[in-house]
């Protein structure tokens, strides 16, 4: 087990706080673990364990706790003191009316909370409007490329190599387990069908499951592209499936949900707005692409941006495609009003492959930090436009 540090660091000063410790990502991502190590380091501090309560609610153990009074009842009576209580609920959306539950912890006890969810509706209707300005959201990605490292006690003389495994297997946390493919399949797959169940399925009773494994395999053969309901259906037409335009906008809504995938809104750059059309999608974790039912071309341009932007989302940045007058930059980054850009390519091969990647950034007048990440050892470095090997990038703390 990894200390995960970047996540720590976020949330380590509101440990005593009353807001709520919102803690979302997709499922076996390390949710539970952080959760664990948080709760290792309150009783370094001298916290100890009567103050500390624990429950997960994919525990059969708990199954009769889902209910919201018995939640409510459960947990005050294990409040036995005036002293503060860290309570700590995992996978909190199997907890009907979890909100109101949550909201009244907070009103009326000396408590501190932390909670994880594997759905990102877990912030969406009573909670969120409830707890306005009273909590703090954390989104943990499976493992970064230096997590990776860090995970193989950065034996990997070869971290190009390194790099490569990577690109193929992802960074869920349990995949290098083991060295056998089949066994990392297997790995991947039960992790898939566990979400497409429990986070899609179930939660949005959905009837063909069939359609939904199309849908997500599209979304997969075209990471780093614009994906619209439009451009879905017709695919499917041409396949002789049809379907509506609403039903694959719903499908979609529900997959981004279950955070198997993440969309990412445009920003005009000159208007400095967001736009809500031409959206793109990158899966969470490039492992799950070995699931594809037909073989997907291994396009490596789209990967690397598929790894850039998981790793802007771990570092907690706020990220958008940038629009310009005639084109694209691939991510505009905001951090707390500050900004920087990037474009990502896999080489510099050709004079009009470097023209492409640096002329991006022509029509951009303002001085924020410009980037462009390739897989290329040359610095490229031009016209106050900084080149970074994307490995060396991956690895700058």
């Amino acid at each position: 087990m990894i200390k995960r540090e970047m996540y720590l660091a976020k949330i380590r000063d509101s440990y005593d706080s009353e807001l709520i410790k919102i803690i979302v990502g997709v499922r076996r991502s390390g949710k539970s673990v952080l959760m664990m190590q948080i709760i290792e380091e309150l009783k370094e501090k001298g916290i100890d364990n009567e103050h500390i309560i624990y429950i997960n609610f994919e525990d059969y153990d708990y199954t009769d706790y889902t209910k919201p009074k018995e939640f409510n009842e459960f947990v005050k009576n294990k409040i036995k003191d005036k002293k503060k209580y860290y309570l700590f609920f995992d996978e909190i959306q199997e907890v009907e009316d979890f909100e109101k539950v949550i909201n009244s912890f907070r009103a009326t006890m000396n408590v501190s909370i932390f909670i994880t969810g594997s759905n990102s509706k877990v912030l969406s209707g009573d909670l969120a409007t409830h707890l306005a300005g009273r909590y703090i959201k954390i989104q943990i990605m499976p493992f970064t490329f230096s997590e990776y490292l860090e995970l193989q006690n950065n034996q990997k003389s070869n971290k190009d190599e390194a790099f490569l495994e990577y690109l193929e297997w992802g960074g869920m946390p349990q995949i290098y387990n083991s060295t056998s493919i089949q066994e990392r399949k297997m790995y991947l797959r039960d992790l898939y069908n566990t979400v497409i169940l429990k986070d899609i399925v179930e939660r949005n009773s959905i009837k063909d499951v069939n359609l939904l494994n199309r849908v997500i395999q599209f979304m997969m053969e075209n990471i780093g592209g614009v994906i619209s309901a439009n451009s879905i259906t017709k695919f499917l037409k041409s396949d002789n499936i049809t379907t509506s335009v609403d039903t694959i906008l719903n499908y979609i809504g529900y997959i981004n949900n279950s955070m198997i995938a993440n969309k990412v809104s445009r920003y005009n750059i000159r208007g400095k707005s967001v736009m809500t059309l031409l959206e793109k999608y990158y899966v969470v974790d490039l492992g799950l692409l070995q699931l594809k039912s037909t073989p997907i071309e291994k396009k490596l341009g789209g990967r690397l941006e598929n790894i850039v932007y998981n790793e802007l989302l771990a570092r907690g940045y706020d990220v958008y495609i940038g629009k310009i007058d005639n084109g694209e930059i691939d991510f505009v980054v905001d951090d707390f009003g500050d900004r920087f850009y990037i474009q990502v390519a896999d080489y510099l091969s050709s004079e009009d492959v470097v023209g492409r990647e640096f002329g991006a950034y022509k029509n951009v007048a303002d001085n924020f930090p410009k980037y462009v990440l390739t897989m290329d050892k040359i610095n490229y470095s031009r016209d106050g436009i900084i080149h970074r090997n994307i490995v060396d990038w991956l690895l700058d703390k």
